[in-house]
């Protein structure tokens, strides 16, 4: 089945709600925040209540012994709401963050020093530790590619030309979700491998991370292995959503493969003569084609192909199944979530309000990278998406009738190849074996989350002007006062 929908259709499917927000932050004068409150009220349709998590994160980012949250939803005469590209963090970060950057700028502080000031490895809602956290990384990497330590504090202290300089930056974070997947694996005689999953593929390439994590399992090059998705005859898998797959099929892939190698053990050991028969399983590793032994002292290990184990066992092929389940048990115990530090460079034509992002440098913590090309790949879409969030993309609704009114891309505005400059993509080691097996977690959601408040405070700093809502657009850049005007429908934050 193949379903084509038109743009104007597209409209009637979901689209991300209008939230109104306000933060409120406390600090003393070394700027420890004393408090953190955070209200939203959020759109939903008269069909249903759709809810995101827009709030939480207030109560999660940061050290604060004092945090209101509250969210509200009003039902409106309107499509309902879906989920969009990190659902209620893209948003409800943005508010935050542009807030942590008034407050530095109230207390005369360094914004990076401000959150570093502030850091923390629990939950403050909960008290739960971070299963990993490796924020301050994406902090001292992202600032010293970017050059942060070169920013003057006063804003419209840089300019080229006819156009203001502004460098801002602003923390991400997003769930590291794991769910349950079955996978199967057939080893055949030739040395073939084929992996089966009922996961999907959206373009972000779970083809090939799926194929990689069983070759480097098995020790096999990749072009002797087949992974087979999209299909709902083959072992049970959940959609590709939530930033979830690499954590969820990946594991169930390496824990089927798993379970071949020590089939493939199993029958080594009974082969006559065996140099395996007094081995244990942790004492042999696959590669190249083959099991082997750890090496004793100068002697190399023994080895034998997986196609002499299986002619030797007079086995054709051998097939596996597996069932990855997350360990709620242990899993409960932290937080589980990836990270971002993003910086960001704007450049201001004053005199007609137009902003170009130049420069964007984020610095991601996601657990293990599987596919670097292909996670960065990702960081790519997620920070060009934030960038679009930020300067272009607004609903427009004819409040008579509850109809979209920019139902084209000739209306709806969304960054065009000339809107995008130079982005660099740092990721951070970690290595998260609470999350998953393999020790990763998603980089889906978190490219975007924080972008568009990094775009903001850059703002700021080139223009001293601080704008509260999305888009920034030319007028709302131009307009006189600080840039908050009562009835902008998308973030605000308290002019308190």
């Amino acid at each position: 089945v193949r379903v084509v929908l038109t743009r104007q259709q597209m409209f009637t499917f979901g689209h991300r709600p209008e939230t109104w927000q306000r933060v409120q932050l406390g600090a003393g004068a070394d700027g420890a925040l004393q408090s953190v409150m955070h209200e939203a009220v959020a759109e939903t349709s008269r069909l249903e209540d759709y809810v995101e998590v827009v709030v939480n994160w207030s109560g999660q980012l940061y050290k604060s012994e004092n945090v209101k949250l509250d969210y509200k939803l009003v039902s409106l005469d309107h499509a309902s709401p879906m989920d969009m590209r990190a659902p209620g963090a893209a948003h409800g970060v943005h508010a935050l963050e542009v807030a942590m950057d008034e407050l530095a700028y109230a207390l005369d502080m360094d914004p990076l020093a401000l959150r570093l000031n502030n850091y923390t490895d629990h939950d403050a809602a909960n008290g739960l530790p971070y299963s990993t956290k490796e924020l301050r990384a994406c902090y001292a990497q992202g600032a010293e590619r970017f050059g942060w330590s070169r920013r003057p504090m006063a804003p419209r202290s840089m300019k080229e030309g006819s156009e203001l300089i502004g460098w801002g930056m602003a923390t991400g974070q997003w769930d590291a979700l794991q769910m349950f997947a079955r996978a199967a694996a057939v080893l055949h005689a030739d040395g073939r491998l084929e992996v089966r999953s009922a996961a999907t593929d959206i373009g972000t390439g779970t083809y090939t991370v799926m194929a990689q994590i069983a070759a480097a399992a098995m020790g096999l090059p990749m072009e002797q292995v087949i992974f087979q998705l999209g299909d709902s005859t083959l072992p049970a898998a959940p959609i590709e959503g939530g930033s979830s797959h690499v954590a969820t099929v990946g594991s169930a892939v390496e824990g089927v493969c798993e379970k071949l190698q020590k089939r493939l053990f199993k029958l080594a050991r009974a082969m006559p003569d065996s140099p395996f028969d007094k081995a244990k399983f942790a004492d042999v590793r696959f590669r190249e084609g083959a099991m082997e032994l750890a090496a004793t002292g100068d002697a190399p290990g023994a080895s034998i192909s997986l196609a002499g184990i299986l002619a030797a066992a007079g086995e054709a092929s051998i097939e596996e199944k597996y069932l990855m389940l997350p360990n709620m048990l242990k899993q409960k115990k932290y937080i589980r979530a990836t990270h971002s530090a993003v910086f960001c460079e704007v450049r201001v034509d004053e005199a007609f309000g137009t902003v170009r992002v130049t420069r964007v440098v984020s610095a991601i913590a996601a657990g293990r990278i599987m596919s670097a090309q292909l996670a960065r790949s990702q960081i790519y879409g997620g920070v060009v998406w934030g960038i679009s969030q930020a300067l272009h993309e607004e609903t427009l609704a004819d409040h008579r009738l509850g109809r979209f009114m920019n139902h084209s891309l000739a209306e709806y505005h969304v960054a065009a190849n000339a809107d995008i400059h130079d982005i660099d993509v740092i990721f951070v080691e970690e290595d998260d074996r609470i999350v998953s097996r393999l020790g990763a977690k998603g980089v889906g959601e978190i490219g975007i989350v924080g972008v568009a408040a990094a775009v903001s405070n850059a703002i700021f700093h080139a223009t001293g002007r601080r704008i509260r809502s999305t888009p920034m657009t030319p007028d709302k850049v131009m307009a006189p006062g600080d840039g908050w005007a009562a009835g902008d429908s998308a973030i605000g934050l308290s002019p308190d």
